[in-house]
């Protein structure tokens, strides 16, 4: 499967501090790191992929997306781009659980991991999988829908609609990277449909907490102080245990910074990871 990259180079002036790779959330793109990338202080070489169905990469040719597929395409990506580095890996989001999964899958390849806001999903039980299973044939059948927009304008006007901390000039930037030309003039989001359709699978915990467990590297994990729903689950007792699997971990939290805290506060994000890396 074809991967789109984005690179942000060492410039080639100064020491190179070495290379992150940043891994964006679900329905964004490789672009929403541009802000935090421009914050940085040192000189450091950015890799940022189009997970497979986002931006510029390819779509699967399957009806619907597995998440362990994810998994499999940062494995990839990094043998093809680091094959002999140890890794620092941002993720936001989807991202950032991609990133955690996978560095207990494979500890020894993960140097330093930062997690923003890639909190998991809520617990669920065995009895759910027959709903969920109906749900997700139901969905196949009519197939994953997104809206179009008039103008990257409007898109822009979307993006602040859904997060009000968006500065405008962030927003017109990446309304030109989330958005693509479609068919009477109007733009479609950039990422496959498909990607709305129910994952078929539930979300086991005791899994989640089994690699995690295996962990090795030293791990921040970067939560916002604007909460939403998704905190919810920070403070119960059974995430609590969950982030007790990680040896090595160090939390923080943001003030003022949404889930898009790499938006809301990029230097404070990027003092952060910088810090952390060093």
């Amino acid at each position: 499967m074809r991967h789109h990259v984005r690179v942000w180079d060492c410039d080639p002036g100064r020491p190179c501090a070495g290379t992150l790779v940043m891994l964006h959330g679900w329905m964004d793109v490789s672009a929403s790191f541009q802000f935090l990338v421009d914050a940085l202080k040192d000189n450091w070489r950015v890799f940022a992929p189009d997970w497979r169905g986002f931006g510029l990469s390819a779509r699967s040719e399957a009806d619907c997306y597995w998440f362990a597929d994810y998994v499999a395409d940062l494995e990839f990506i990094c043998a093809a781009l680091l094959p002999d580095e140890a890794l620092n890996l941002v993720g936001h989001s989807m991202g950032g659980n991609v990133a955690t999964i996978y560095a207990g899958v494979r500890p020894d390849r993960v140097r330093k991991l930062v997690n923003l806001e890639g909190l998991g999903l809520p617990p669920t039980r065995p009895d759910e999988a027959p709903a969920r299973l109906a749900r997700w044939l139901d969905e196949l059948r009519t197939g994953g829908r997104l809206r179009d927009y008039s103008s990257r304008e409007e898109v822009a006007e979307r993006l602040r609609a859904t997060n009000p901390r968006l500065r405008p000039e962030y927003a017109a930037f990446l309304a030109e990277h989330w958005a693509i030309p479609a068919a009477g003039g109007r733009f479609a989001l950039a990422c496959d449909p498909a990607h709305k359709i129910v994952n078929a699978t539930l979300y086991r915990v005791d899994e989640t907490n089994a690699c995690w467990r295996q962990i090795r590297a030293d791990t921040l994990l970067v939560l916002a102080g604007v909460a939403d729903r998704w905190q919810l689950i920070v403070g119960t007792a059974d995430y609590q245990t969950r982030l007790a699997q990680i040896a090595s971990l160090r939390t923080v939290t943001l003030e003022g910074a949404g889930h898009m805290l790499h938006h809301d506060l990029p230097g404070d994000v990027a003092a952060l990871v910088e810090d952390f890396v060093r």
